[in-house]
């Protein structure tokens, strides 16, 4: 009998795949699966999408579950008391808020601590409510309200680290002078993301040099993006505000604290016995490098739980991963310039080179765009080439179509950065194009 749960996850399964999980063999079942998707005798697809097009990532959704397991029926209990008092911004994000939790109990097992990226574009997201639910759920909360840094990294025990907690993360580094002021605590949250990252502070009287642990797990809440160092190194949650007729129940710690404190121990009861065999396991994962470091720890605790949540895990990675991705290419100052640089090419019949003129006026013909109110006048030649310079891209002499040459920038320089940094961005069809103003060189 499977688990109830309030999404249709499940989809029609061939019955010539295995239904059940190999006892001992956690995800072997998956690992079976995804070979059978991938054969074109069984139906697989290879025409390649966009992560943002693609509703099925990797033929994931398609994975059939394993029986329900007692570590999978306490994720189903945990998730929906989540789903009682916060509205998460999809049911994969409040799949990856249940696993984070549950991931939290098995710490001294992993090799990456996995930040959860608990942001909103305003107040009254639910952000700090989620905080509240994950401080009674989590394994040993420590909550980092005005506490400096050094007590932070004091508090941090190697063995069985406890879980950071902090909350209005943007009075932090919500503007460029508050990051600078925190600059210590920033370095600390991108080292504690992995294990044998060490601080080194003098101690006592004598000032002897004494190396502190900074690995643990850790939830940050706060209004708009947190560094990006600190996201790349987390599972990103973007809450929302409820809408009309979305309703969620108050929390009231008199009553509620005991329920969530029955939960937790029942799921830590759970993990401790498993911390072996999640320090050994070496999960298939739908991302790669420091996404599948990240969301690694998730997957694990899916795959010893059985049931839907190897499939939901997977799915889940997937296509948060792919819409942080999305997210950082239309960042101006990330990878965005080289997406609109590479539709700009593409639109002009992708020509040779283009001149920094050339290029800067089809920059700013996108309405779309931020380029034509880009500091004071638009964006400049002197700030292209900044943004560029981060990529290893100059501009060199191009000849134009009069045999004048003019300073531009050749196509193939942007070949490894568009392969690196962009790749699934689709340009534009050349029929789109803005006339021409110069020819190849």
């Amino acid at each position: 009998m499977q688990p109830e749960n309030p999404e249709p996850y499940s989809v029609p399964i061939k019955a010539s795949w295995p239904t059940t999980a190999v006892p001992g063999q956690p995800g072997a079942h998956l690992r079976a699966a995804q070979a059978d998707d991938a054969d074109p005798g069984h139906g697989g697809n290879a025409t390649v999408r966009s992560a943002d097009e693609t509703d099925a990532p990797n033929g994931l959704e398609v994975i059939p579950d394993a029986e329900p397991t007692h570590g999978s029926k306490l994720l189903d209990e945990l998730r929906s008391q989540i789903a009682q008092f916060v509205i998460a911004p999809s049911p994969e994000a409040l799949d990856a808020i249940t696993l984070w939790v549950a991931a939290t109990h098995l710490q001294p097992a992993w090799q990456h601590a996995p930040r959860l990226a608990v942001v909103g574009p305003a107040k009254r997201c639910g952000k700090s409510r989620l905080l509240d639910v994950l401080t009674e759920t989590v394994h040993e909360p420590m909550l980092t309200i005005n506490t400096t840094p050094a007590a932070i990294f004091r508090s941090i025990g190697e063995d069985d680290p406890p879980t950071l907690l902090v909350d209005e993360a943007d009075t932090i580094f919500g503007t460029p002078k508050q990051a600078e002021r925190n600059e210590e605590t920033r370095g600390l949250l991108n080292a504690g993301h992995q294990r044998g990252r060490y601080v080194t502070r003098v101690v006592g009287n004598d000032h002897t040099p004494h190396k502190f642990a900074t690995f643990a797990m850790a939830a940050i809440a706060g209004i708009g993006d947190l560094p990006d160092t600190v996201m790349d190194r987390a599972v990103v949650i973007r809450m929302r505000r409820r809408a009309e007729g979305e309703k969620v129940k108050p929390f009231r710690s008199r009553r509620d604290i005991p329920a969530l404190h029955d939960l937790r121990d029942r799921i830590h009861a759970w993990a401790r016995p498993l911390l072996n065999e999640a320090a050994n396991l070496e999960p298939d994962m739908p991302v790669e490098d420091r996404a599948a470091d990240t969301w690694e720890p998730l997957v694990i605790v899916a795959d010893l739980a059985g049931g839907s949540w190897p499939r939901r895990a997977r799915v889940a990675c997937a296509r948060m991963v792919a819409a942080e991705a999305a997210a950082e290419e239309d960042h101006p100052s990330g990878a965005r310039i080289l997406a609109d640089i590479r539709r700009v090419f593409a639109a002009q019949r992708e020509v040779d080179s283009l001149s920094t003129e050339e290029l800067l006026h089809q920059l700013r013909q996108d309405p779309e765009a931020p380029w034509a109110e880009w500091g004071r006048g638009g964006l400049t030649a002197r700030e292209l080439g900044r943004m560029l310079r981060d990529f290893d891209i100059r501009p060199g002499n191009v000849r134009m179509a009069d045999g004048t040459q003019r300073k531009g920038y050749m196509r193939n320089k942007f070949l490894d950065a568009w392969r690196r940094y962009c790749p699934t961005v689709h340009p534009v069809p050349s029929g789109n194009a803005q006339p021409a103003r110069r020819s190849e060189g």
